[in-house]
């Protein structure tokens, strides 16, 4: 027979499943065990903070649940999708004939792809968090900060002008290995970099594109590296944001990053 705490522990995974059927999967498989609350709730998708389940080391991960196409936005999405490419063949035709079944192809490549990233990047060492799994329209994540005290948006952040200086080259970093690894982000700014003492995380790839097939890739790499560079200009770093997307821009084409 069961003991009580276990028999409290499946009522209390039951409770999970009803209350967040979409992570239903996420609950059987011990990757999550109770949702604790609402980090973000956005136009493309709400994050969540959980509790971890015995599958992860970490005290919480952070489940980012995508809404339907019907529900959200991504600005100019023809933009990002220029160059990818689906390489089932009914899948693609679908997509290219803007039906339906192709709407859900498209749907679910953003969700697709912004995990493709990640795990991409991840393992190259960039400052992102780290991808644990994926399925439907959720993806699981490394979370960012306490369970109580969520990391912090850095549009939201206070700096000191010598850590200015110092996470403006870390930002500068990670948008180098990005593009050493044929990634752009394509929509960076102050507010999908977390700040949680003293370091950066670096969110939001759905829309990231690579700049070896999409035709906006250098326009989009500009707009990171200005982005970047007018925030940190409010905090004292003085820098040429035309002259660092040439110079990455040029050693990327020289194959020299």
């Amino acid at each position: 027979m069961q003991d009580l705490d276990t028999e409290l522990y499946l009522e209390a995974l039951d409770q999970e499943r009803e209350r967040h059927p979409e992570l239903a999967s996420f609950i059987d498989d011990g990757w999550i065990a109770e949702v604790l609350h609402v980090v973000k709730s956005g136009k493309e998708a709400t994050v969540l903070c959980c509790k971890a389940g015995s599958r992860v080391e970490s005290r919480c991960v952070a489940a980012k649940i995508y809404r339907s196409r019907n529900n959200r936005v991504f600005r100019n999405d023809a933009v990002y999708q220029e160059g990818r490419v689906v390489l089932d063949r009914r899948a693609r035709r679908a997509y290219e004939k803007k039906s339906r079944a192709g709407r859900q192809v498209q749907e679910g490549g953003w969700i697709y792809h912004e995990w493709d990233a990640l795990k991409l990047l991840h393992a190259a060492g960039a400052d992102v968090p780290a991808p644990f799994t994926q399925a439907g329209n959720v993806l699981l994540m490394e979370y960012v900060g306490e369970p109580d005290d969520p990391a912090t948006p850095l549009y939201k952040v206070s700096l000191q002008a010598g850590e200015a200086h110092e996470l403006f080259h870390t930002v500068m970093r990670n948008i180098k290995l990005y593009l050493a690894h044929d990634r752009i982000h394509s929509d960076l700014s102050a507010y999908n970099i977390l700040y949680w003492e003293g370091r950066l995380k670096i969110i939001d790839f759905p829309q990231a594109v690579d700049p070896r097939s999409n035709p906006n890739a250098l326009a989009l790499l500009q707009r990171d590296v200005e982005n970047v560079c007018a925030y940190f200009a409010k905090w004292g770093v003085q820098s040429d944001p035309h002259r660092i997307t040439r110079g990455l821009w040029g050693r990327f084409l020289r194959g020299a990053l």
